[in-house]
């Protein structure tokens, strides 16, 4: 991991994912938010839950930052995803609005 410090919301995001924490995770969206997965859309809590079941919380994921890159209300980290759904090095593009996340996209890394 890099020695910069991962921005808010962001690094508590992350940190909710790690530990699991399914209603820490969705209260990070604001109420419209969206999860971009390689192009497949999820937009508002229900489809952002039905969608991190299976392949995000639920799939036991955890992420290894190793790269953080913020510009304006952008926050960008790069690292290593494991989870029983998908493994590999992966790109999370998180845009914010405050103190919640309006979209994260995931890409490779």
């Amino acid at each position: 991991m890099t020695d910069q410090t991962i921005p808010e919301p962001v690094a508590s995001f992350i940190d909710a994912v790690n530990r699991h924490d399914e209603e820490a995770f969705l209260d990070a969206f604001t109420k419209d938010g969206s999860v971009d997965d390689w192009g497949r859309v999820f937009t508002g809590r229900a489809q952002i839950k039905s969608w991190s079941d299976n392949e995000f919380i639920g799939a036991r994921g955890t992420l290894a930052v190793e790269e953080i890159e913020a510009a304006g209300d952008a926050v960008t980290i790069v690292g290593d995803w494991r989870s029983t759904h998908a493994n590999g090095r992966s790109k999370f593009v998180f845009d914010v609005d405050g103190d919640r996340l309006t979209r994260m996209t995931i890409r490779e890394g």
